[in-house]
Order: C-alpha cells, then structure tokens, then sequence
C-alpha cells in the first residue's frame, strides 16, 4: 500500500486548493499522486436512466464506465470503505494517496488553518500533524508554510512519507 497523507482542516479554508498545488509539484519530483476525497453528504455522480445506472440497478456489484483517457468504477458497497481498504483495493499503482475530507483518520496529516475562522486547530500539536498551512497559528510546534511554499512543504512530504517508503524498496 502506498503511503497515505491527510489534508484535513474545516470547511473554506483551501484544502483543494493545497492539493491542486500538491499535485504538480509531486508529479515534477516524479511521483504519482492518486487522491480520494470523502463527502460526510454522499454523493450520486451517476444520473438515472443512464446505462451505468441501469445497471447498478439491476444489481451488478460492480459497474465500470471505461473510454479514451478516463475509467471510473461504481462499487455498490454495505457500509463505507476505510481508507486502507480503498488503498489496497484501488490506489496501489502510485506512490502517494492523498486524501481530502477525512479528518479523523490516523494518518500523518497537514492542516489547512485560516485565522479568519476564529477557531482552534484540528490537531493541535498532535504527532500525527505534519505541517501546518495557511496562517501562523498561536502556539503551535508543527513545521509552519504559506501556501505560496509549496515545494518546501513537499519536501517535508519526500522526507517524512516518500523517502521512507524508496529507502525501504531499495534495502530489500
């Protein structure tokens, strides 16, 4: 399983916004990123009467919408996949999984906090915190950056979740 990496942090704080910059800057330092977004809401991207969907209600367990350039896949499941278990399942043919939305995991985690919001940090000085982007909050001993530093913050991720991961294949 690929090591798994947690943007966490509350509602408009720019999450996305720290993945979009992520993502490039990992794929120019030659990793793969596969990212997985959790919705406390559920969602339904598969509108009804289309094939996929008449399928799905028909009763296929699995239904996959395959063309040029893109593949998606429906799995019909009894309770929520964890995060380890998408990973495994899905997500083994890259060399990080980022995920957005799932704030209680325990998985390392960089927080996005804003001021603004007058709100204390998710994980305040917890081991599993990173880093820490967006505004400088107060008394906090997690690694600091703007999101302007965006290679600096991945070099924090090469150092702490990807280089582990290289130095270990590379060992055996």
């Amino acid at each position: 399983m690929p090591p798994i990496l947690s943007i966490v942090g509350r509602s408009n704080t720019g999450k996305t916004s720290l993945v979009e910059a992520l993502i490039p800057e990992l794929n120019r330092r030659g990793y793969s990123v596969a990212t997985l977004k959790h919705s406390k809401k559920g969602f339904d991207i598969d509108r009804e009467g289309k094939d996929s969907w008449r399928h799905q209600k028909a009763g296929a367990r699995l239904t996959a919408l395959s063309s040029p350039g893109s593949l998606v896949l429906f799995e019909n499941v009894a309770e929520e996949y964890s995060i380890a278990k998408i990973a495994n399942n899905y997500l083994t043919a890259v060399d990080l999984v980022i995920t957005e939305g799932y704030k209680q995991n325990e998985y390392p985690k960089i927080e996005m906090y804003r001021a603004s919001h007058n709100t204390p940090l998710l994980y305040d000085n917890s081991e599993e915190l990173l880093a820490v982007v967006g505004d400088r909050p107060d008394n906090c001993t997690a690694p600091f950056f703007e999101l302007a530093r965006i290679a600096a913050l991945a070099d924090i991720i090469e150092e702490k979740l990807l280089m582990k991961t290289t130095k270990g294949l590379l060992d055996n």
